[in-house]
């Protein structure tokens, strides 16, 4: 994204909050060392927090006159406190599955005892890995109760957690851009891959890889996201917001938000979207429009990564500094590379960061099959030693999903 404003020739300058990500962008893009020294500088441009936990910081922004998008307090909360989210969405008019929040694993394990059943265990907040949620397996919930007993000997201080009562059915989520007052349309729709190894094996990560289309969003969007424009509008949210969501013949399930950009959607997004970064913030600050140009077809994201990635432990010695090599990708399929964690040292192209998470490759075309090739392709040829990557993307919602959502009048054929 802000590669893509430097080329633009936008003045642009980043700071990073984390002292462990420290070096991510170095040599790429301006970073400083201090953001509100900067606030002279970015009077007349656009501020933009890619976080979960400074919404207030940016509702304070606003008020004083600075055009920000992100997120807000309210996003902060939405996002954050999982009961809160879920009534939040019940009062919208959504049916939810019960959410019970608890601060303390042998609490959440008698309530187990009491009502046995299959649950999804969530962190509250903003500072913990996805692969700290766990989707219980069993009916009955005694793998749960297996893992709350082993979480109740490793913290020192129990965090807040809420357990789901966990629904089947087609994931796929449903995601907009919103300007303050309203939503920039069409929306979009998702399919994420969330776990680390192909076929839906090992821990979660956020993300590896994800299917997006702007077509064919609008009944979803009806029914889920755009019942949260008041309380959005009220808020003064100015960002992106997707809404994750379980599908089955009871009709959509909400079951977390996103209140920011997330990953890698906004890079899946990007090469459905035919205006630049730099158009569309001005269309959010500016509220000038409420028409978002995109392209026909599918996007498909795949996350490029290496060791240990989704884990931090031993990334210095593993995948840190490794170089990268893109001299097989041609210009075009250079626009289909979004970096994360990487930085320019001595003329060459490295990871770095804190975890391994690389960046991201895409295709885009008219049909699924096609972007899930083109993506692949362009994977191929990112030469990086260790690089790992999902090879299944696309295929759940190809072989199973897409059938399924039509069946159930989500998606219409084509």
């Amino acid at each position: 994204m802000y590669l893509e404003l430097l080329r633009e020739g936008h003045e642009v300058r980043v700071y990073i909050g984390d002292p462990d990500a420290a070096d991510t962008c170095l040599g790429l893009v301006p970073i400083v060392p201090d953001w509100q020294a900067e606030l002279a500088w970015v009077a007349d441009g656009i501020i933009v927090f890619e976080t979960a936990h400074h919404g207030a910081l940016q509702d304070d922004l606003r008020r004083r006159g600075y055009r920000v998008i992100g997120g807000s307090a309210l996003g902060d909360r939405l996002e954050c406190d999982r009961e809160f989210g879920q009534a939040t969405l019940r009062q919208a008019g959504m049916q939810t599955a019960a959410v019970h929040t608890f601060v303390d694993f042998a609490e959440a394990a008698a309530f187990v005892r009491r009502a046995p059943r299959r649950y999804v265990l969530k962190l509250n907040g903003a500072g913990f890995a996805s692969s700290r949620t766990y989707i219980g397996q069993r009916d009955d919930g005694r793998d749960l109760l297996s893992l709350l007993t082993w979480h109740s000997t490793r913290w020192p201080v129990q965090p807040s957690f809420v357990l789901m009562e966990h629904r089947s059915g087609v994931e796929v989520g449903v995601g907009a851009y919103f300007n303050g007052q309203a939503f920039l349309r069409p929306a979009c729709l998702d399919w994420e891959h969330k776990r680390f190894f192909p076929g839906d094996l090992g821990e979660l990560t956020g993300e590896m890889g994800t299917v997006a289309t702007y077509r064919q969003s609008d009944r979803l969007f009806d029914a889920t996201l755009a019942r949260l424009a008041p309380i959005l509008a009220a808020s003064g949210y100015v960002g992106y917001i997707n809404l994750n969501t379980i599908v089955n013949a009871d009709g959509v399930w909400p079951l977390e938000l996103t209140c920011r950009f997330g990953y890698p959607g906004y890079a899946v997004l990007r090469p459905l979207q035919t205006v630049r970064w730099s158009a569309l913030f001005t269309r959010l600050c500016s509220r000038d429009s409420l028409a978002l140009p995109t392209r026909p077809g599918y996007s498909v994201a795949v996350v490029l990564t290496v060791p240990p990635f989704p884990h931090s432990l031993g990334y210095a010695s593993m995948g840190k500094g490794l170089p990268i090599d893109v001299s097989l990708l041609d210009a075009d399929d250079q626009d289909h590379l979004f970096w994360g964690e990487v930085a320019f040292v001595d003329g060459q192209l490295v990871t770095s960061g804190q975890v391994g998470y690389v960046g991201v490759v895409t295709g885009c075309a008219e049909r699924v099959e096609d972007a899930v090739r083109a993506a692949y392709r362009r994977a191929e040829n990112v030469t990086i030693p260790m690089v790992r990557y999902r090879n299944d993307i696309g295929q759940a919602f190809m072989s199973r999903d897409r059938e399924r959502l039509i069946e159930l009048g989500w998606l219409g054929h084509g």
